[in-house]
């Protein structure tokens, strides 16, 4: 309960933490990510504040990109001819946008309405977190990560699937886990990468109980509800605008696969590096079979060396390293995506070393890559950066391959790490079932 004693991987005991702390600790972690991001708040960037004053967020173009200013629904209401690329996001992060514009008709308002919901994700994230690893949850709630990039972007809602899924799925409700994680994916596409390890776990469970025993037969039924719930929700949410509207429905899919590589990746950092040219002239297809290719590569490298190392690990802890190879190989990483990692530390790798770089170099590329921005726009004559200097592009590149080398450490500890009965962590209110699963 709130007095256990929880284990860190240093083995010490550290004093549980009352769920009343773990959400106070979001609430003012929140709170300071929204000071950050409050003076862009308006839309009137016009003296270079999203720079200057590292408040940008794309909560506030994207009203006016996204057309959502109107009454438009996204996917079934075209975009204007003049617009360029609109509903660029999956399903049920543009109509979390929608519901957002429906509250007001203004910047501030529509910036005010989207902290609101993205605030009650993170507060679910925490208070999930909460119920299967207690203390662990300050991994999320008291990130430095969770200040900056909270109210970047849309992707807490996708977190808050991704963490419902995952706790459904320790506590053995497979076909709820399924269809959260399959909820995530129709939000952002991570959470469905999540559906592998939980399903090898149940696999696992399946292979080591007796032939044709109730046991047997169980985990494999669980391991169907599972991806058969994945696969049965996004459907849900994606079949309806596919059916209505298929050619304005596949934008986000065209988009993604025409997309350039993102200046966050290490293949922007390769090409300019290579071609001393921002302008990256590789082909975005190219990239992206050899980024798949390279993915598949290293989760499947990682696994077997895990498997090598302890054959009878948490298969469900591969998602840690799933992810982070994920984020590692793709072309694009958006800023934000940090915040998917970090549920997965506390989860899967309670490293508060790796734990602390990690968040010290994701720091470092925030500030390098905006006041970068700043730099370029400088450069580029807008006068609302008259005399700016900013970091010069070699000091935002070396901060996102620190951040890199960060991430594989982390994820070569994960493959190279055998559980020790010292460093089992004692979990509250989940069970002996998730206990079990998370003692690593």
């Amino acid at each position: 309960m709130m007095g256990d004693m929880h284990r860190t991987t240093s083995g010490r005991a550290v004093a549980g933490v009352s769920l009343l702390t773990v959400l106070a600790a979001t609430v003012l972690v929140l709170g300071a990510g929204l000071a950050v991001k409050l003076p862009c708040a308006t839309g009137n960037w016009s003296d270079g504040r999203q720079y200057r004053r590292l408040c940008y967020s794309d909560i506030v173009p994207l009203y006016g990109t996204e057309h959502l200013t109107g009454g438009r629904l996204p996917y079934l209401d075209p975009c204007p001819a003049d617009a360029g690329t609109c509903d660029e996001y999956p399903v049920l992060t543009m109509y979390f946008m929608r519901a957002a514009a429906w509250t007001t008709g203004r910047y501030g308002g529509f910036f005010a309405a989207n902290i609101v919901g993205l605030s009650v994700c993170g507060l679910l994230i925490a208070g999930l977190l909460w119920s299967v690893v207690g203390a662990r949850a300050l991994y999320f709630a008291a990130a430095p990560t969770l200040v900056i990039y909270g109210f970047m972007n849309w992707d807490l809602l996708a977190v808050a699937l991704a963490t419902a899924g995952t706790v459904a799925f320790l506590r053995k409700r497979d076909g709820w886990s399924g269809v959260l994680l399959g909820l995530g994916a129709a939000a952002k596409f991570y959470p469905g990468l999540l559906v592998v390890p939980f399903a090898l776990q149940r696999l696992h469970e399946a292979r080591l109980a007796p032939k044709g025993s109730d046991e047997r037969r169980d985990a494999l039924r669980r391991a169907g509800w599972l991806a058969g719930g994945g696969a049965g929700a996004w459907l849900a949410v994606n079949v309806p605008f596919a059916l209505g509207s298929p050619h304005t429905w596949s934008t986000f899919f065209r988009f993604n696969a025409d997309r350039p590589v993102d200046w966050d990746s290490l293949w922007f950092t390769a090409c300019q590096r290579l071609h001393h040219d921002l302008a990256c002239s590789w082909q975005a297809h190219t990239v992206n079979a050899a980024s798949a290719l390279l993915f598949v590569a290293l989760a499947a490298f990682v696994y077997l060396v895990k498997k090598r190392r302890d054959p009878s690990f948490a298969r469900w802890t591969f998602c840690f390293p799933l992810v982070a190879l994920f984020l590692l190989s793709n072309k694009v990483y958006s800023p934000q995506y940090g915040l998917w990692l970090l549920p997965l530390f506390a989860l899967a790798l309670p490293s508060p070393w790796v734990f602390g770089a990690f968040s010290l170099a994701d720091a470092a590329v925030f500030v390098t890559r905006f006041t970068f921005f700043g730099r370029l726009s400088a450069a580029n004559g807008d006068p609302a950066f008259a005399g700016y200097h900013g970091a010069p592009l070699g000091a935002f590149e070396l901060a996102t391959v620190i951040r890199a080398a960060v991430l594989l450490v982390a994820v070569g500890m994960w493959a190279w790490d055998r559980p020790r009965p010292e460093r089992a962590v004692r979990l509250e209110r989940a069970g002996p079932a998730v206990t079990a699963a998370v003692a690593t």
